[in-house]
């Protein structure tokens, strides 16, 4: 059982507050395949400069981005702002349910 199990990688997607939604879509893509290979993606919003003075804006897109892809993860932590960037963790919704 051991041999068979297979430890889940951390993928990771970067963007910041003014990624357009053709890029917001192309990344969602990604994010699909990485979640139906059972990986779980670290979303990072980088804020710089005059962006850290609206840190809600980063905010939204976190939670943009993870009802973009919704249909495959859903998101173990809620986004959580470390410094100038926004955090969040989506793990793949299990096959049980």
């Amino acid at each position: 059982m051991k041999a068979k199990s297979k430890a889940a990688e951390v993928k990771e997607i970067r963007f910041t507050p003014g990624t357009d939604d053709h890029d917001f879509d192309f990344k969602a893509k990604h994010a699909e395949k990485f979640l139906k290979d059972g990986n779980k993606i670290k979303c990072v919003l980088q804020l710089k400069g005059r962006q850290k003075g609206t840190p809600e804006r980063g905010e939204l897109t976190m939670l943009k981005y993870a009802k973009g892809v919704d249909e495959f993860g859903m998101p173990e932590t809620m986004p959580k702002l470390e410094g100038g960037r926004w955090l969040m963790m989506i793990r793949p919704i299990s096959k049980k349910q």
